[in-house]
C-alpha cells in the first residue's frame, strides 16, 4: 500500500527523522493558510499523487509570496499531472503539501527495501541524491553503497557507520547521521514496509540534515497488524476496479492489453500473461483469486474483468487443488447469469473435480471454448482478439 508525501513525513516525524516545516492542503484556501503558518516566504507546493517524476512534470512550484502561492494553488488543485510513472492520462491533483524551502548545501539518497535476491531487507546510499536512483544504479553503480541486514542480528552500528562514511560529511553531521538511518531501519521494521525512501535527504546551510522527499509503502499482507494504516489509504489513487476487487480479498491489477485473466495462484497468472504474449495477446488484467476462492468471489471477480470496456475476451485458467474446479464452475455460471457475458470466453480447467465441473459448464447452457493446455488456451484467445 503506497501512501502520500505528506502522510509518510508525518510518519517521519513522529520516528524522529527532521522533515520541512508544512502542512497539505485540499483547497486553495488551506495553502494559503499552511504558508501564512509557515512564516516568511519562499514555499515550496508539491503535487500529491502517487507517482515519482513530480517535480520534471511541473508538480513542484516555488512560491516567493502569499499571492504567488494563492495563484499556484488556483493552478495546480485540479490539475491532470503527468509523469514517466503515470502513464500518458496521467493523474489528478486532489491535495497539495506547503512546505518551507530550504537552503540546501547537499543532497543524498538513503532507502531501505527488500532485497529479494538475498532474502533480508537492504539499505542503500548515495551522494546521488534527487536523481532517479534506477538511472544512477545503471549508470554510475559505484555510487550506491549497500548493507544488508541479517533478520538473526538485526541492523548494526558498524553498518550505519560503513553507510554514512561513504557520503561528503563532517563529524557532527555523520553522527547525526547515524541516528537517522537507525530512525529509518526502525521505522521499516516497525510498520512492515517494503519500502522507505528519502530521495533526497539534504544537508542545509545551517547544518541540519532534513528529508525533503519521504516515500513509505507498506507489506499488504502485514495490514491486519496495522489498523491505524488502513486509514492512510487514498481511494482516490486507487483505479476503481481495483479498489472494488479489494472489497472481495481479490488481487486484481488492471493492465493495457484487451485480453481478461482470470487465474487461482499468482505463479500461474504470470505464467498465463507470459503465454498469452508469447502468441501475440496483450493481458488486460491480472487477475488472482487465490486458492480458497468461493463462487461469489468467482463471479465477483468476472464482474469486474467485464467492467473493462477494453476486454474482448476472457480467458479462465484455472488448476483446481484447493480451489476445486467444480466451485469454479458454479462461480462461472452464477457470474454468466448476473452479467451478460458478450465477449468469447475461454476456460482451461485441470484437477480436483475437473470432470464434474466441466461437466457443468457443459450442461449450463453457455457460450464458450474449451482448452486442454495453457498453450491451447493462449492460442485460441490470441486467436480470437486478432479475428482469427
Amino acid at each position: 500500500m503506497k501512501i502520500h508525501e505528506y502522510q509518510a513525513k508525518k510518519i517521519f516525524a513522529q520516528g524522529g527523522i527532521p522533515v520541512p516545516k508544512g502542512s497539505p492542503a485540499f483547497s486553495v484556501e488551506e495553502a494559503t493558510q499552511a504558508a501564512r503558518e509557515i512564516g516568511r516566504p519562499p514555499y515550496i507546493l508539491k503535487a500529491q499523487i502517487h507517482a515519482g517524476g513530480r517535480g520534471k512534470g511541473g508538480g513542484v512550484k516555488t512560491a516567493r509570496s502569499l499571492d504567488e502561492v494563492e495563484e499556484l494553488a488556483k493552478a495546480m488543485l485540479g490539475m491532470t499531472l503527468i509523469t514517466h510513472q503515470t502513464g500518458p492520462e496521467g493523474k489528478k491533483v486532489r491535495k497539495l503539501l506547503v512546505e518551507e524551502a530550504l537552503e540546501l548545501e547537499n543532497e543524498f539518497y538513503l532507502g531501505i527495501t527488500l532485497d529479494r535476491a538475498r532474502a533480508c531487507p537492504v539499505v542503500m546510499i548515495s551522494p546521488a541524491g534527487g536523481m532517479d536512483i534506477e538511472e544512477v544504479a545503471e549508470k554510475t553503480p559505484d555510487l550506491i553503497k549497500r548493507e544488508w541486514i541479517d533478520p538473526a542480528v538485526g541492523f548494526q552500528p558498524f553498518q550505519a557507520r560503513n553507510l554514512m562514511y561513504r557520503l561528503p560529511l563532517d563529524a557532527a553531521r555523520v553522527k547525526e547521521g547515524l541516528g537517522l538511518v537507525q530512525k529509518a531501519v526502525d521505522i521499516f521494521y516497525r510498520h512492515d514496509c517494503s519500502l522507505v525512501e528519502i530521495n533526497p535527504l539534504v544537508a542545509t546551510k545551517d547544518g541540519r540534515l532534513v528529508a525533503l522527499d519521504a516515500k513509505i509503502s507498506f507489506d499488504d499482507n502485514a495490514l491486519f497488524r496495522h489498523k491505524e494504516l488502513q486509514e492512510l489509504l487514498d481511494p482516490d489513487e486507487m483505479d476503481p476496479l481495483e479498489l472494488e476487487a479489494n472489497r472481495y480479498n481479490l488481487n486484481y491489477i488492471r493492465l493495457n492489453g484487451n485480453i481478461g485473466v482470470m487465474v487461482n495462484g499468482a505463479g500461474l497468472a504470470m505464467a498465463t500473461m507470459d503465454i498469452i504474449k508469447l502468441y501475440g495477446g496483450e493481458p488486460a488484467n491480472f487477475l488472482d483469486v487465490g486458492g480458497g476462492a468461493s463462487a461469489e468471489m468467482i463471479a465477483k471477480g468476472m464482474e469486474i474483468i467485464l467492467s473493462d470496456k477494453r476486454v474482448r475476451a476472457i480467458l479462465v485458467n484455472i488448476f483446481g487443488g484447493i480451489l476445486r474446479c467444480d466451485v469454479l464452475a458454479e462461480g462461472l455460471i452464477d457470474a454468466a447469469r448476473k452479467v451478460n457475458i458478450q465477449v468469447p470466453l475461454i476456460i482451461r480447467l485441470e484437477g480436483t473435480n475437473v470432470d464434474k465441473g466441466r461437466d457443468m459448464l457443459h450442461r449450463s447452457g453457455l457460450n464458450f471454448l474449451v482448452a486442454q493446455t495453457m498453450g491451447e488456451a493462449a492460442q485460441k484467445i490470441s486467436q480470437v482478439v486478432q479475428g482469427r
